[in-house]
């Protein structure tokens, strides 16, 4: 069974995606925070990572630069969800490593077709698509 970890800090939130992911047959892990998320991505070492951007005191900004930094976690794909719309915010998550992002709000099946999506990529698939993306970011903001 694949497992995915959620980083958000809303307990409701995690709840909505947890039982979506777990009936799509995912293992689900969770953290409540970027600080904690970090430390259970480098724990577990998850097949995927649902991360929110916006968070206190460790925003998802930070999250994706620590997960990109660590060998253990350079590959795993991450899957920003996000209430901001601003798109050089977009912009920034594929630059730091964002697999694909999602603006809030979102029908639960794309969460769990999104994360099946990435985990059926290769690396090489998935670097390119954060190029994309990165490059359809900057083309509309600028």
């Amino acid at each position: 069974m694949r497992r995915v970890l959620i980083i958000d800090d809303e307990v409701d939130v995690r709840l909505l995606y947890r039982v979506n992911l777990h009936h799509a047959g995912y293992e689900v892990l969770e953290a409540d925070g970027g600080e904690r998320g970090i430390a259970v991505a480098l724990e577990e070492t998850p097949d995927a990572v649902v991360l929110d951007l916006m968070m206190p005191r460790v925003d998802g900004f930070e999250v994706l630069r620590a997960l990109r930094a660590e060998p253990a976690t350079v590959e795993v794909p991450v899957l920003v969800l996000t209430a901001d719309s601003l798109v050089d915010d977009h912009r920034i998550c594929f630059e730091l490593g964002a697999d694909a992002v999602i603006t809030k709000p979102f029908m639960p099946e794309l969460l769990t077709e999104s994360i099946a999506r990435l985990l059926a990529m290769s690396l090489e698939d998935r670097l390119q698509s954060r190029r994309d993306g990165a490059e359809t970011a900057r083309s509309a903001f600028g």
